[in-house]
């Protein structure tokens, strides 16, 4: 019988910050930049003679993270250099931080975190093999690497958590959560298609409760690759230990076309860096400086993923899948915003009760969740809906004024062209048609032409009736309040 293995999950994520410039120098921060090589300087280049200069705003990114998270700030901290030789590497050392973090512990979606600490990234290297064409054009038969400097020296957050996680599916929903902050607080766009955050899962299995030896994954850069490159180690592992084998504490990276984890390198202890303080650059008194004030940076912080997803479902009533979607898309969150303010506001000209409120919330998320969201495929934004077009809409929906079909179609209409829905809905003839007498002319036009429907409804064939009320629909071109055809008809059909 196989053993049951306990993974053990602890991450390591790196954020490439927004700032105007780089970490120690006033090299451009540009992450857009196509062309090699045209944001360095002497300082980022590690000329001799040149010397450093400490980044606030980077400094400031990291503290807010830290409050985001009920870290602890630093009172002192200093930055280290971190010895190890690489070609993206100019200086030979990496200006990190080891002893004293900016910021110790916290939780984030459940997560405890050991650190978080600021450092410089590092430059982009690019191998091209002997079998490319441009290795083949220099007569080069091996190859050979090039090495972009932009990205070097660009500010880079750093933060740890501890070895806690689970499972795959909890590593990345973390990853998620960390990308959404990082965003919302404005510190990082965080997209990791571009590299501006990669993962690093450090990964054991056993058969007991104790930590199994400790493989690093390196950069890990998409959320499916985080939970397909932890699954696959949980495995190798877990057959290796079951075959009698021992695992070896290595970094390995992710082979995307192969879905496998291949091994890089033995695994690096922190003394093999030879940490020490950087000399060059001051030791910081955090709580001694004006601009870093907890107060202050509290102040500056904005609303919250996980706070925002509670006060939409509590104040409005929202589902927890749209709240979701709302906080995930900021565009989208705030269109609903606007309009439910308009809405059920004290300046609302619409004058709703509390019970006309929740249904006039609820008809927003519904059509802004599936239609909106839907038309915004096009072209990635609202097009020409408005907060204001689209709330007389959903006071139109509210007074019976046009049917749930009518409402689609004028949406559409609105995306494309904007303009007055009321106007769209004269038009188009999708004004609801509630007269009595007319929309009973149609009635008798249907049952007369469906004979054999209204005789499997009179048998019991509830579903005939929902056939019948659709032609009427169809026959008044959408425009019949339902309601009333339902009433009309069922009276019909009782003669």
């Amino acid at each position: 019988m196989e053993k049951k293995y306990i993974p053990t999950i602890g991450l390591e994520v790196h954020a490439e910050l927004k700032t105007r410039t780089k970490m120690f120098c006033n090299s451009i921060n540009d992450p857009e930049e196509k062309t090699p090589n045209v944001n360095i300087c002497p300082v980022c280049m590690a000329h001799p003679g040149t010397l450093p200069v400490i980044n606030k705003e980077a400094i400031k990114h990291v503290l807010k993270v830290g409050l985001s998270v009920d870290g602890t700030l630093a009172d002192f901290t200093e930055f280290d250099r971190k010895n190890y030789f690489y070609p993206d590497i100019p200086k030979g050392y990496q200006i990190s931080q080891y002893k004293y973090p900016l910021v110790s512990g916290g939780v984030l979606n459940g997560v405890k975190l050991t650190r978080i600490h600021l450092e410089e990234d590092t430059a982009r290297s690019s191998h091209l093999p002997a079998a490319s064409a441009r290795a083949a054009q220099a007569g080069d038969k091996d190859g050979y690497s090039l090495v972009d400097f932009n990205r070097a020296g660009v500010p880079l957050m750093e933060l740890v958590t501890e070895p806690v996680v689970k499972s795959a599916e909890e590593a990345s929903a973390f990853a998620r959560e960390l990308q959404l902050l990082l965003r919302t607080l404005g510190a990082s766009d965080a997209n990791m298609e571009k590299g501006e955050m990669r993962v690093e899962a450090n990964i054991s299995v056993s058969a007991t409760e104790k930590l199994g030896t400790k493989v690093e994954v390196k950069n890990l850069n998409s959320f499916r690759t985080v939970e397909r490159a932890i699954a696959y180690e949980i495995d190798r592992q877990s057959k290796l230990l079951e075959r009698g084998e021992k695992v070896i504490q290595e970094t390995r990276g992710w082979d995307e076309a192969k879905q496998i984890t291949f091994s890089q390198r033995l695994k690096e202890e922190s003394h093999d860096y030879r940490y020490f303080p950087d000399p060059d650059l001051p030791k910081l008194k955090i709580s001694e400086m004006a601009e870093f004030n907890e107060k202050k940076l509290r102040e500056e912080i904005p609303e919250l993923p996980w706070e925002k997803r509670s006060r939409l479902v509590q104040e409005y009533g929202v589902k927890k899948e749209s709240a979701e979607m709302f906080v995930q898309n900021n565009t989208i969150g705030m269109f609903f915003e606007d309009v439910v303010r308009r809405l059920g506001g004290s300046t609302s000209k619409w004058r709703l009760n509390l019970q006309e409120k929740e249904k006039s919330f609820l008809l927003s998320e519904n059509y802004i969740t599936s239609d909106v969201v839907s038309l915004m495929k096009q072209s990635g934004d609202l097009g020409k809906i408005s907060p204001e077009n689209f709330t007389e809409l959903i006071t139109m929906v509210m007074e019976n004024k046009i049917s749930s079909r009518g409402a689609k179609d004028i949406l559409a209409i609105l995306y494309a062209k904007g303009g007055s829905p009321e106007h769209i809905a004269e038009q188009e003839q999708l004004i609801q048609k509630s007269d009595h007498s007319e929309l009973a002319e149609i009635v008798k036009k249907i049952i007369g032409e469906n004979e054999s429907v209204v005789n499997e409804y009179k048998a019991g064939k509830s579903a005939a009736l929902q056939f019948l009320i659709g032609q009427v629909m169809k026959a008044s071109k959408g425009s019949a309040n339902p309601q009333l055809v339902k009433e009309i008809l069922l009276r019909s059909l009782m003669v």
